[in-house]
């Protein structure tokens, strides 16, 4: 096996400070049906972590995954978590799961085609399915007073350390002796975290047991607990951090739409035409889009991409979450209910909302504190290809392609008020693929 291991558990991880060791609306299926054509996922955006959120109750499960490059034993996670954990409610959860959850909720394209203006007919719903692509000795407690041992577990190929504290500075130089590399300025938020009576969950990784399971990824980890506080610790991801950075939530809940109490929550412009050139660079157009929302909040909103019953999608995006990947995410209480109007062994019922905020310090100073509503109207972001029919003749086929650079011009704005590119070339590349804009300027 290699020296390098490449994990989804990434330096900067947003619900935690991952350091190196010393050695990523609408209503009715009528309204979205079409041919898909691409999506824009996580890999998409540098610096980006994923997590997923499955929460019932007050039961909660915390998937924690992005990318992480290097040796394996300079790995370490550090994790607030509000209660002690025992073994039994930590494991580790297949990458692609995480993989498939991210294309199924990611942004979308989708095309239309024109009818045949000699020969209106109704439309007919269609829609194509994409496929997936893509230890050490430890120095003794009594030298830290107020740091506590809470318990050690061995998990997969992690080393898990669940620790508690009475204050900061103790727990620090623990971390900073057992080969810690923390960053100046953690102490006050870990501060922050033991007012609040957290416990702190460390992973290493057993290079030896890596080595003999013949695995080349670290997978990633999930944690379980019981908590009337329904968050994510953010703060820990933004001491070490080298600029802002990308989060992106999949929050599986029972009752609709998870929103941020603390943060505004806002969707991300949808169901918007634009030229047909998008097809070729559909990531690069999301990319831009996303970022213009993002100044436009001041970097201070917490973004809506996804929300929808994970009994059906329209499009897909890709196929259907299994009810088995969905309880490995954590939604465990699929099948169980036998109170509510869903099916037993049915994934319906059970509601996912995919969360992005691009966070840095400054502009997130406080933990993301979430609220889940009662709301299940569907969303997703959605951008649309419309083509024109080519090779008509008749009197209406005229009118027709007369109304045509209208339109051409009303996608050329939809796209430059999207992503802030200028209208000129927004316009010559549009001509270039055939929607010539007559008077374009």
């Amino acid at each position: 096996m290699t020296q390098t291991v490449r994990s989804r558990l990434k330096a900067g991880v947003a619900i935690a400070a991952v350091f190196a060791q010393l050695a990523g609306t609408a209503g009715p299926a009528s309204a979205f049906c079409g041919f898909y054509v691409a999506q824009a996922d996580a890999k998409l955006f540098n610096k980006s972590s994923k997590v997923v959120l499955a929460r019932s109750g007050d039961e909660t499960a915390i998937t924690m995954a992005s990318d992480y490059e290097g040796k394996p034993d300079e790995f370490a996670l550090v994790i607030p978590v509000p209660t002690f954990i025992e073994k039994n409610q930590i494991s580790v959860v297949d990458t692609k799961t995480i993989d498939h959850l991210d294309a199924y909720t990611a942004p979308r394209l989708v095309q239309y085609f024109d009818e045949d203006p000699c020969a209106p007919r109704l439309p007919v719903t269609a829609f194509a399915v994409a496929a997936i692509t893509k230890s050490e000795a430890v120095p003794s407690p009594a030298a830290y007073p107020g740091v506590k041992i809470e318990a050690r577990y061995n998990v997969a190929e992690y080393e898990i350390t669940i620790l508690s504290a009475a204050q900061s500075d103790g727990l620090i130089k623990w971390l900073t002796d057992n080969g810690y590399k923390i960053p100046p300025g953690a102490e006050p938020v870990i501060g922050s975290y033991l007012k609040q009576n957290m416990h702190f969950f460390l992973a290493k990784v057993n290079v030896k047991r890596l080595n003999e399971m013949g695995r080349a990824y670290l997978r990633p980890l999930q944690v379980r607990y019981h908590t009337n506080k329904f968050m994510l610790p953010l703060r820990l991801g933004t001491v070490n951090a080298n600029g802002p950075q990308d989060l992106i939530v999949y929050a599986l809940t029972r009752r609709g739409r998870v929103e941020t109490a603390n943060y505004r929550t806002v969707k991300v412009p949808s169901d918007i035409d634009v030229p047909l050139f998008v097809a070729n660079d559909f990531p690069a157009v999301y990319k831009a889009a996303f970022d213009r929302a993002v100044a436009r909040e001041n970097m201070q909103g917490v973004f809506v991409e996804y929300a929808w019953d994970l009994s059906w999608c329209d499009p897909c995006a890709a196929r259907p979450m299994s009810n088995d990947e969905l309880t490995e995410l954590g939604a465990r209480w699929i099948g169980t209910d036998l109170t509510n109007q869903w099916a037993p062994g049915s994934s319906a019922g059970t509601f996912v909302t995919r969360l992005h905020v691009r966070y840095d310090a400054r502009s997130f100073p406080e933990d993301l504190n979430f609220i889940e509503t009662g709301d299940r109207e569907n969303f997703q972001a959605r951008y649309i290809l419309r083509h024109p029919y080519v090779g008509a003749s008749c009197p209406a086929a005229v009118s027709y392609r007369a109304s045509l650079p209208a339109r051409f011009r009303k996608e050329a704005e939809n796209l430059a008020e999207l992503t802030g590119w200028p209208q000129k070339i927004i316009a010559a590349r549009m001509a270039a693929a055939g929607e010539a804009l007559s008077d374009a300027k």
